[in-house]
């Protein structure tokens, strides 16, 4: 299929699509973004240099000229670079994802930020997720997917990964968090998170991420896409 071959996934925090994007993106031999990483890093930065998260221009400076890189390591995880800053630990700080929610809500932050992603997905062969991929950022995908889960399966691994971390989890709290994060991010004016009209809907509660994987590598050769 030509070069520009761009897969969207949304979904909720803690649906599995970023461990499923990874997962498909490899198999696939696609890039990959995580566009919540990019937001939770302009967070992480704003407050590390004391902006405030109601600063909308004082923000939108910050993300002037700012580039994100997405770099497996040789473990096979994923570390994000902003400019020359590797901040894949700080990023995943529970206070910073509720910070990147807040930041996220800035229209002039997300044209910037959404402006750079269209511009990787140009480069093509790329596997894409976040909460308005498919709505906002590459409605012509031609592979939509939207990747949810029950409300307590998603609390669950999210406070997993946390432990796995090293940071504290209660799984109660990260549920209430969710749903707080959940109702703000579908709520929120500009962008909100919503499933494309013509976006596959999995859910992945009673699933292994291999089922997941396996299922939408077969979802993307039928729409299509056959290998380099």
């Amino acid at each position: 299929m030509g070069s520009g071959f761009v897969i969207a996934v949304d979904g909720p925090s803690g649906a599995g699509k970023s461990t499923a994007s990874r997962g498909l993106a490899r198999r696939l031999g696609f890039r990959y973004v995580d566009t919540g990483a990019m937001y939770r890093a302009v967070a992480y930065l704003a407050a590390d240099r004391g902006i405030p998260g109601d600063d909308g221009d004082s923000l939108v400076a910050l993300c002037q000229g700012l580039e994100f890189e997405f770099r497996e390591d040789p473990n096979g995880g994923l570390r994000i670079l902003a400019g020359s800053q590797d901040v894949t630990e700080e990023i995943r700080r529970p206070e910073v994802g509720q910070l990147a929610s807040s930041v996220s809500t800035h229209v002039g932050v997300r044209d910037k930020l959404v402006r750079m992603q269209r511009a990787m997905g140009a480069r093509g062969n790329l596997v894409i997720e976040g909460r308005d991929i498919g709505t906002v950022v590459f409605p012509n995908a031609p592979v939509k997917f939207f990747i949810t889960a029950r409300p307590a399966a998603r609390a669950r691994r999210r406070a997993l990964e946390l432990e796995a971390r090293g940071l504290a989890a209660d799984t109660a709290l990260v549920e209430a968090q969710q749903t707080e994060r959940d109702a703000r991010d579908s709520s929120r004016v500009h962008s909100p998170l919503r499933q494309a009209s013509d976006a596959i809907v999995m859910d992945t509660t009673e699933m292994s991420l291999e089922q997941v994987i396996d299922a939408m590598e077969r979802i993307v050769a039928e729409r299509g896409y056959r290998g380099v």
